[in-house]
This record gives structure tokens, C-alpha cells and sequence, in this order.
């Protein structure tokens, strides 16, 4: 069945269908139509953390104080006049409001048509709530974080019966850096407020949002190639110049790479980073000059790489040994391909990865350009022709509980293989 477009035709009897659908599934009995599968996937996830769909949560807001400090240390603060633009004017024409929550999904920014704001209220939509998924079950902003793609949700599709006469749709929004989820933008209304293109323009204004981060981070880069430039004419020997997120201004003595894994907390003196080693870390405006020693010998010797994947969205790879211990958070995707090698240790050629992440082992070039992101940081540990993980290097994979939430975001057949096969009693 399309939900959207028998919505648009009659929301009233896509309404009363979906209903049925989801008392059927509750109940544990045949349902007269499947749920969509994004749907049906963020359902099993309710019932398994113990989401009551007859009465909903609601966790305390957030003060007025910690809405906006939040708001003021988001980044998300950078893009509201492009989600604004793009979105309010119909919004309220249509009598939908705009959502703007946190990676958190902390409600920070809730604006548009008066009426519709007021009914808001009365279920809990408000500025400070939270909007998680496993908190207020399947909903227009927690979902979309969980899967990371847009998602329109539509009366009873949601999970929680008190939000059944609502219909949402939300879009990540991720910063272009690095894939980490910013938060959620999200369209809602009364039901009978649903047209089938709402997901498709929402989902637009948001790529356009990440648009306008990618170019703030050009010029910001920009500005700090021209503060570089000076400081490494005067220097000999191999260093560069990055951003705080480590991506590279300017270098010298060395080849170009377009980005250095940095830890968490980095502060000036000697520190070993991961690939350059022994460094000296002096602050600069707007980033940090790196000098790499040279007379540093190679410490890229047996090393355990623990790849952590037990909390949804925030996967991490560890590094022990080596040139010195680190960690890094990693991307959906750099979580997926870096799972699917600690599997096959044995390696992955280009469309053998293409397969398993896409069935299409034709997509070559995605998985080489993502790869090659992924030897930035791990490239002392990982081999190519094929990919995998270097012999020498002892890989621990840190799995959830429940093998259904292993990455649960993640469409790969490979890694929707091994859910089922961990499943299997």
C-alpha cells in the first residue's frame, strides 16, 4: 500500500487502514496490509526497549536556560535562515510547523502556524522536549536520526497511539565534514494537513542546509590558509597547518592529505597522532600548526584495534599500540565498511565491499573514495588489494546486545545478513 498518496486522495481511510495495521501487528496477528518497512523496522525497535504504545512519555524539558545554550552552541544556529526560507512560508500556509531538534533530539527551535503550534503543546511538542525515538516511539524527528535518511510517518504509523493524529516528516541533518548527525528538521501537522511531497521538500531544504555548512567550512578553511601560509614559509621540515576537526589548510615538506585524525582533546606540546606520529602541536588562530619530527622512527608495529558498534550513533574505532593509542568516533558508513573487513579478515576487493554495502558491485567508485577516507586515519593498519585489516593487527568488534540493533541505520545486505544470521537461535 502507498500511505501517501491514498493519504492524499483520502486521508480518512489511509487513517483508518494504518490503524488497523498497527492494532494487527500490536496484537501479534496477521496485519490486512504490511507496514512500509521503515516503519515496520522502527516498530520492532519500540517493542524491544519497551516503548508503551498506549501512553506516551514525556521526560522532563529542557529549561529556557539549557534551550539556549544549546542554541547558541549548535551549529545548526548557522543554517536556521536557510531551513526558514525554505520552509516556514508554506508551512504555515499549510498549517504545519517547523521543527528544528538536536542530535539529542531536543526540540531547540519550534516555529510556524499559531494554531497549530497550541495543539503542539498539548502533546508534548515543545521547546526543551525530547524527541528520541526509543523515548516517544516512531516520530518525524526521532526516527530520521536513527536511520539517518528522511522519513515521513503518518497517523497511526506512529508507534505511540496519542500521536496517531499527526503527520510528520524529518531529515537529518549531518555536518559534511565528517557524517556526524547535527540533528533533525522536521514538517508537522494535523492529519488531515498530509501531502505526499512534504517528505521530498523537506528533504531538500535540508541538503541545501548542509550546503551552506560545506561552504562556511571552505572559507573557514580560507581564512586559515592565508594565517598558514607565513608560518610555514619561515619553517623547514615536513608540517601542516589544520582546523580543530583536523581537516588541512595548508602543508609543507610533505604530501597534501585532506584530513588528520586528531583526538578529542588536543593540546599543545609533543603528542603522537595517528599516520604522522611524533608531532609538535602549536595553536594557531583558527587551528593548530603540526611539526612532524623526523627523526621519529616507525612505530607502526602489532597494534589491537578495538571497533566499538554497542551504542546506536555512536560507533568509535580504538587504536592501542602503534603510534600511540587513540580513538575516533566514525561515520555510519566508515562504521559499516570497517565492520564488514573485521568479518572477512581475509580482505574485500572494491566490488566485493560495493556488494555487500549497496548489491551493486558496480559502485566501485563510492567505495574506493570512502576507503580512501578511511585510510586516513587507519592507514598504518589497513591494506588494499584487497582491503583489509593488516595481518599484524589484533581486531576486536564490540557488538549490541540484541543482534537487531547491530547498526541499526544500515540497509547494507551484508550487514542486514549478519543481524539475521546472529539472530538465528
Amino acid at each position: 500500500m502507498d500511505v501517501t498518496h491514498l493519504a492524499a486522495v483520502d486521508s480518512t481511510r489511509a487513517a483508518r487502514v494504518l490503524s488497523q495495521v498497527r492494532s494487527a501487528r500490536l496484537a501479534g496477528q496477521p496485519a490486512p496490509v504490511a507496514p512500509r518497512p521503515v516503519i515496520e523496522r522502527s516498530w520492532e525497535r519500540m517493542l524491544r526497549s519497551g516503548v508503551d504504545p498506549d501512553h506516551d512519555v514525556r521526560a522532563d524539558p529542557l529549561s529556557r536556560e539549557e534551550v539556549q545554550r544549546r542554541r547558541e552552541t549548535s551549529v545548526l544556529r548557522h543554517v536556521l535562515p536557510v531551513l526558514r526560507e525554505g520552509l516556514l512560508a508554506a508551512a504555515d500556509v499549510a498549517h504545519h510547523i517547523m521543527v528544528v531538534a538536536d542530535e539529542d533530539g531536543r526540540v531547540l527551535w519550534r516555529e510556524g502556524s499559531p494554531p497549530v503550534l497550541r495543539k503542539a503543546d498539548g502533546l508534548g511538542f515543545e521547546l526543551g522536549a525530547d524527541w528520541r525515538e526509543d523515548v516517544v516511539g516512531t516520530n518525524g524527528v526521532g526516527t530520521p536520526a536513527v536511520v539517518r535518511r528522511p522519513v515521513q510517518v503518518f497517523a497511526s504509523e506512529h508507534f505511540v497511539r496519542s500521536q496517531a493524529g499527526w503527520t510528520c516528516a524529518g531529515a537529518p541533518l549531518t555536518d559534511p565534514r565528517d557524517g556526524r548527525l547535527l540533528g533533525v528538521v522536521d514538517v508537522s501537522g494535523p492529519l488531515e494537513t498530509m501531502h505526499p511531497a512534504t517528505l521530498s521538500w523537506v528533504g531538500s531544504v535540508a541538503r541545501l542546509a548542509e550546503a551552506r555548512l560545506r561552504e562556511m567550512h571552505t572559507e573557514s578553511l580560507e581564512r586559515l590558509r592565508a594565517v598558514a601560509a607565513p608560518v610555514l614559509a619561515r619553517l623547514g621540515g615536513r608540517a601542516l597547518v589544520v582546523d580543530p576537526d583536523g581537516w588541512t589548510a595548508a602543508v609543507s615538506g610533505m604530501p597534501y592529505a585532506r584530513r588528520v585524525a586528531l583526538p578529542k582533546s588536543l593540546s599543545a606540546g609533543p603528542r603522537r597522532l595517528p599516520v604522522l606520529g611524533l608531532c609538535s602541536v602549536e595553536p594557531l588562530a583558527g587551528g593548530w600548526l603540526l611539526r612532524v619530527a623526523d627523526d621519529e622512527p616507525d612505530r607502526r608495529g602489532p597494534a589491537r584495534i578495538v571497533l566499538d558498534l554497542r551504542q546506536a550513533r555512536h560507533w568509535s574505532v580504538e587504536v592501542l599500540g602503534g603510534a600511540g593509542s587513540w580513538t575516533r568516533e566514525l561515520s555510519p558508513r566508515h562504521a559499516e565498511l570497517l565492520y564488514l573487513l573485521a568479518v572477512h579478515r581475509s580482505g574485500r576487493s572494491a566490488s566485493g565491499l560495493a556488494g555487500d554495502v549497496f548489491g551493486d558491485p558496480a559502485r566501485t567508485v563510492t567505495v574506493r573514495a570512502e576507503m580512501s577516507r578511511v585510510r586516513r586515519y587507519l592507514g598504518a593498519f589497513l591494506e588494499h588489494r584487497p582491503y583489509r585489516f593488516a595481518e599484524a593487527a589484533e581486531v576486536e568488534v564490540l557488538l549490541p546486545d540484541d543482534p537487531r540493533d547491530l547498526l541499526p541505520h544500515s540497509t547494507a545486505p551484508a550487514v542486514s545478513g549478519q543481524r539475521r544470521s546472529r539472530a538465528a537461535p
